[in-house]
């Protein structure tokens, strides 16, 4: 039976599940045998994209040393695969839970390839990790309180958490993929997460927007509050973890807590954030969460 609170699917909705999940059989991989795992990778190469590190643009890049700055490169890569790893594994009990649950019978054949592919991408990211740096780092996310909220509007806050995720790591793996200055196994992973990622990425905007237009039918002001400030609050928060204290550590930075608060606070930073936010900042300025840009 449906209530208030269950999940209502469009056509648009229901057609982009059957052309997602097309796809998804049409582009399936084994991606045990897709990668070739070198021995090691060069302590003195790139692990990252330049304008992707953390001190790009900032006053502190200049206190580092060459062999720092590419041990750092080495260590926020670490750190950025170590950050899928832990979301991926959170919206995988996100969508365990909902996956032929009543009201999501039309997403429920695409979830079948997201949660498979999910769980293929937590396994190369977490094999390059210990391959390569020995450990993953651990969970920094940041928890928000435990708040009770309609059904309607938790809906709506999971898969907005699972999108801007998914869009936030997707604008480091297009970058990444395309960079000749990076060794083809860094290169490699972040090319087919991003293949992969465009479809979850059409997929969960699709969900979003139509979880979002229930939500405004419901005409609750104090709940459309909330989903605004939460998306925003997200979006903060994930940005935050980009800046990794072990990280610092493991590239021989000393006082990593000083030299983080430093990065974190130099204004050169701020245009970056724009930047890594500003797909997610668009999509929710055209469905309406956020307010439009005045000219």
């Amino acid at each position: 039976m449906t209530t208030a609170a269950t999940p209502v699917w469009d056509e648009e909705v229901a057609t982009a599940v059957r052309r997602l999940t097309a796809a998804a059989e049409n582009d399936y991989y084994n991606p045990y045998q897709t990668f070739d795992w070198p021995e090691r990778i060069p302590e003195g190469a790139l692990w990252m994209s330049e304008d992707l590190l953390t001190v790009h643009g900032t006053a502190a890049a200049a206190e580092l040393d060459r062999e720092q700055y590419l041990a750092l490169s080495k260590w926020e890569s670490i750190n950025f695969y170590s950050l899928n790893v832990h979301g991926i594994r959170e919206l995988l009990q996100e969508v365990v839970q909902r996956i032929h649950a009543p009201g999501y019978e039309i997403p429920t054949p695409f979830f079948h390839h997201f949660l498979g592919e999910e769980n293929e991408h937590m396994w190369f990211f977490a094999e390059f990790c210990l391959r390569y740096g020995g450990r993953l780092f651990p969970n920094r996310a940041m928890a928000f309180p435990a708040e009770k909220h309609s059904a309607m509007l938790d809906n709506f806050i999971v898969f907005s958490r699972i999108l801007i995720f998914e869009q936030i790591v997707d604008h480091f793996n297009s970058r990444m993929a395309a960079d000749a200055a990076l060794p083809e196994t860094i290169r490699a992973i972040n090319r087919v997460h991003h293949q992969d990622e465009s479809r979850h990425i059409a997929f969960g905007a699709q969900l979003v927007r139509a979880l979002w237009e229930r939500l405004r039918e419901s005409g609750d002001e104090r709940e459309l509050a909330t989903a605004r400030q939460y998306v925003q609050k997200y979006l903060a928060s994930s940005i935050q973890q980009l800046y990794s204290v072990e990280a610092y550590r493991d590239a021989g930075i000393p006082d990593p807590f000083a030299f983080r608060a430093k990065v974190v606070a130099d204004p050169a930073r701020s245009a970056v954030h724009a930047s890594i936010t500003a797909r997610t900042d668009t999509f929710y300025r055209r469905i309406g969460v956020f307010e439009q840009r005045t000219a």
